[in-house]
């Protein structure tokens, strides 16, 4: 096994970080930069994989501070209430927004009786580029779609319900998380500004419940002097994807994902021409 040096590590929280939140497909990146760009000698940790997330977690709270402060002394009075039996008609906004995100999650354990399968396709770059080519055509179409008004508000359990089934789809390494449930967001009829912070915070309990699963497995592998290095890739990864959360939020509401569409499309291209070239 090859030790994780602080160049490979800044390199992969550079990746992590702008790949996350860019719809561009973190999974798709990382399987690129392991199969196709000489990386794939080295045997990235797992419990680095797990903290490299986690910092990209950290990066979600920082840009949605207020939204989740304001969740989370909500759901203590909805318990309050609930004791109570008086809870307010109409509901917080904030109040609602949680249950829009737990209805909004729920397809994700659709994925779990499947998931080794969904993470073996990351060794199939035919897979992975014809997955950044899809992404690329959601994230143009999503430029099309006329806009929405919809926010926690008004949004319904069957428009959650369908964005969650995005997310789940988006578990397909190359498929983009952010650029997905943004764009079903906009078909269901979301306010654009909507669609993006739903999609982020939505992206709380998806990322912290797979790392969890997977911190136990992933402590058992820890070179624990290898740590402060991984510490360097995950504050990179925090920072960079707060910058961002910050340039799409401005990106989707003027409606400008074209330019990701080509990326997408010249990147899953690119990897299949290589994928061939070095079969």
């Amino acid at each position: 096994m090859n030790h994780l040096s602080l160049l490979s590590s800044v390199i992969l929280g550079l990746i992590q970080g702008i790949a996350e939140f860019l719809p561009i497909s973190s999974s798709g990146h990382l399987a690129i930069a392991e199969h196709l760009l000489g990386m794939k000698g080295l045997e990235v940790p797992e419990f680095f994989d797990v903290l490299l997330h986690l910092g990209t977690l950290v990066a979600v709270f920082a840009a949605y501070w207020e939204d989740i402060r304001d969740m989370v002394l909500e759901f203590f009075a909805g318990v309050g209430d609930l004791v109570h039996h008086s809870t307010p008609n109409p509901v917080p906004p904030a109040r609602r927004l949680i249950l829009l995100i737990i209805v909004g999650t729920l397809p994700l354990f659709l994925v779990l009786p499947v998931q080794d399968l969904v993470e073996g396709l990351a060794d199939n770059m035919y897979f992975v580029a014809a997955a950044l080519l899809v992404t690329g055509c959601l994230l143009y179409a999503s430029d099309r779609v006329k806009k929405g008004r919809k926010t926690e508000k008004t949004a319904t359990m069957l428009d959650v319900l369908l964005v969650g089934v995005a997310q789940a789809l988006a578990t397909c390494p190359g498929i983009s998380r952010s650029g997905t449930t943004i764009t079903a967001g906009c078909f269901v009829g979301f306010d654009r500004k909507f669609a993006v912070r739903y999609s982020f915070l939505l992206s709380i309990p998806a990322i912290l419940g797979a790392n969890v699963l997977s911190l136990k497995d992933a402590m058992d592998t820890v070179v624990w002097g290898e740590v402060p290095v991984y510490l360097v890739g995950v504050a990179v990864a925090a920072a960079v994807g707060y910058a961002c959360i910050r340039l799409l939020k401005m990106i989707a509401d003027k409606g400008k994902f074209g330019a990701f569409a080509y990326y997408c499309w010249i990147v899953g291209a690119l990897t299949l021409v290589l994928t061939v070239i070095q079969k």
